[in-house]
């Protein structure tokens, strides 16, 4: 019986996912989500559980809500990248959970290299 598409991306977010937590060696993760209308973000230490960053286009000051485009996740890169350093974060590793690493995906983490963030 064939898989049903979700269920072909939770196995490929999760394998992405526990192949990166063995490799990390205590760094947190970047984190992306990107739906049909925005993109957010995150800088998850997963030892204590716990956010210390996070960004999207649905935040008011950046005027972006509801454009999910290439240059809307080029700024969230960069503020996630200044947010992440705020909190004394300099290194990371990057979960793109079941999205390719290509276009709005790889432009947010071209940006956050870009403005600083190690990975």
């Amino acid at each position: 019986m064939a898989l049903k598409k979700h269920m072909v991306a939770a196995r490929r977010r999760l394998r992405v996912r526990n192949k990166l937590k063995r490799m990390a060696n205590g760094r947190p993760r970047l984190s992306v989500f990107r739906s049909s209308k925005n993109i957010y973000a995150q800088v998850i230490d997963d030892v204590a559980g716990r956010t210390l960053a996070s960004a999207s286009t649905v935040e008011a000051d950046l005027g972006l809500k509801g454009k999910s485009n290439v240059e809307s996740a080029t700024k969230v890169g960069e503020l996630i990248a200044t947010r992440a350093k705020e909190a004394g974060v300099e290194e990371v590793f990057f979960d793109r959970g079941a999205y390719l690493f290509h276009g709005r995906v790889k432009a947010l983490a071209d940006a956050a290299r870009e403005a600083g963030l190690k990975f």
